[in-house]
């Protein structure tokens, strides 16, 4: 019996219990769906971790207050960061290009008569620069601005929505009123999007120093950014940081320090790691249903085998071998689940398309993944079809001719 023989053979049982294959491609169908599915999801969330990597920028190193332990007693208190901090790290940190603090604050924002609670930023002219933001309509307030504790609001991008406000330009020169107070609009900032700490859209930026004297009424700063000079200095940068708030807050060396220095891109990073390992978990747990699809393959083969034992005998009696026996049940094992592959990878990217158009989340179809699944369809086709045929091949002629 030829190859080409045992192929049509071995199509025209499938097509004769058509809906018998269609039920034991299900299983296949359905994992290697679930593994696209989910390999295509995580691979969108470890972009858009990427993408939120890139917005901020591999350079920007965050200084934060931290809670410390005073006396022998384990009380704790939050340390603070003051202006000299930032003239600290300006003078000593020599890999620093850029340094900006931050006093923020959510409080009540009136235009007109629309009215919302927004975040309110206290920081320096150099801002766009230290935290990559940039101008969409109008200017940045100036040193001088600062200086003279104007009033003075920069808007982000998500603030528009908020007070209802549709073209930039439309505000600029606008007075806005602030926990009371009024400020003049002279900038709106360009949207950014959230960057894993939060959506920096949402907040209105004023002159530092009319925050801390108007607004806040207090020297506390809420959070320091920094700008490193290039992404191989970010080390060397931290040690810097470090060893000039040390000597800025007095802190003794068999002492912690009371502050933090974050590098965004690290943090980040581990978030990315740690969807990468999710994603390794959800298409292993998608990939068992590939083996009880094969499992499944492997149980209806082996009633097939039982059911169609007087025609294996049939074949043996007109010549055929044990290999033209073993190829025919193979292939048709095969075809099964590289079928069934060919459907579920369709019907997994189709899925991923649909979850992203439909619910807005981040899919990525990998090339790889859909030819690993496939690989993995086919070598689960001749792993569980390998006992049937085995069996059907080594049938008796004369016993398979007696068999009712």
């Amino acid at each position: 019996m030829l190859t080409a023989e045992v192929v049509r053979t071995a199509l025209a049982s499938l097509r004769s219990n058509t809906l018998r294959s269609l039920l034991t491609m299900l299983g296949i169908i359905i994992g290697v769906a679930a593994v696209i599915a989910m390999i295509a999801l995580g691979n969108g969330a470890e972009n858009a971790v990427k993408d939120r990597i890139a917005r901020l920028g591999t350079t920007t190193l965050q200084i934060n207050p931290q809670r410390v332990q005073q006396g022998g007693i384990g009380t704790t208190s939050t340390a603070k960061l003051s202006y000299d901090d930032v003239k600290a790290i300006e003078e000593r940190a020599l890999a620093v290009v850029g340094v900006t603090p931050q006093q923020d604050r959510n409080l009540q924002v009136v235009w007109r008569n629309k009215n919302a609670n927004v975040q309110v930023t206290g920081t320096t002219p150099n801002f766009l620069g230290v935290r990559g933001f940039a101008i969409d309509a109008g200017a940045m307030f100036s040193a001088a601005d600062d200086q003279g504790r104007q009033r003075v609001a920069v808007l982000g991008a998500g603030v528009l929505p908020m007070l209802d406000i549709v073209d930039p330009q439309a505000i600029l020169g606008e007075p806005i009123r602030i926990s009371g107070r009024q400020y003049t609009v002279i900038g709106v900032l360009a949207a950014k999007g959230a960057t894993g700490f939060g959506d920096n859209d949402d907040q209105i930026l004023i002159p530092f120093k009319t925050g801390r004297f108007s607004l806040f009424g207090t020297d506390r700063i809420n959070d320091i950014w920094t700008r490193v000079i290039a992404p191989e200095s970010v080390a060397v940068a931290m040690g810097q940081i470090q060893a000039a708030l040390r000597r800025s807050h007095r802190i003794q060396a068999n002492r912690p320090d009371d502050f933090s220095v974050r590098n965004q891109a690290d943090i980040l990073n581990t978030l990315s790691e740690a969807t990468q390992t999710f994603t390794t978990l959800l298409a292993g747990i998608a990939a068992v249903s590939l083996l009880v699809g094969g499992i499944g393959i492997m149980n209806i083969m082996l009633v097939s085998v039982t059911e169609r034992t007087r025609e294996i005998g049939i074949r043996k009696a007109l010549g055929a071998t044990r290999r033209n026996i073993l190829m025919q049940f193979l292939v048709e094992a095969v075809v099964l689940c590289v079928a069934g592959g060919i459907v579920g990878i369709a019907l997994g990217a189709g899925a991923s398309n649909v979850l992203q158009q439909s619910f807005g989340w981040h899919t990525a179809i990998d090339p790889k993944a859909l030819a690993v699944a496939f690989a993995f369809a086919a070598v689960v086709g001749v792993l569980f079809g390998v006992w049937p045929a085995r069996r059907a091949a080594v049938l008796d002629p004369i016993e398979a001719l007696r068999y009712e």
